[in-house]
């Protein structure tokens, strides 16, 4: 049986150094299929504009993810997930908020709409799930 195909996924949070070897996102909310992010899946990280990050900084390969246990006697809860991602790339060019905002027409399946609308419609820290295309789309900031 072949070995599970790497997925893509974005994490978008606060970020204390930039230009560190590896990361570490302690407890992080997901949506779009972020819960489903393991290790060897691609990682491309956006430190977070809310807290005074420059948007896409980073490429990264995940080097363990596990889930976070739900607390008991909440009804709805996100699940979250803890990830230890290893630099492999830094970002050559910009792409954050600015550039992603007019990129507003959910049926145009650009790559940018989508980052636009898992990344910036709410401006919480998760971890989302990415296309194919999007992933490849990011590879060019590199």
């Amino acid at each position: 049986m072949p070995a599970p195909e790497a997925r893509a996924y974005v994490v978008k949070t606060a970020v204390s150094d930039p230009t560190a070897a590896g990361f570490v996102f302690p407890a992080q909310k997901t949506m779009y299929g972020g819960k489903h992010i393991a290790a060897g899946d691609v990682v491309y990280v956006f430190a977070s504009e809310t807290h005074g990050g420059a948007g896409l900084i980073a490429r990264g390969v995940v080097t363990t993810a596990s889930s976070v246990p739900r607390c008991p006697g909440l009804a709805r809860q996100t699940p979250r997930v803890s990830v230890q991602v290893q630099c492999t790339g830094v970002a050559r060019r910009p792409l954050g908020r600015t550039e992603l905002k007019p990129f507003s027409d959910c049926e145009d399946r650009q790559p940018q709409t989508e980052l636009n609308f898992k990344c910036y419609r709410q401006a919480t820290d998760k971890i989302v799930g990415i296309e194919p295309a999007t992933a490849t789309f990011l590879e060019g900031f590199f």
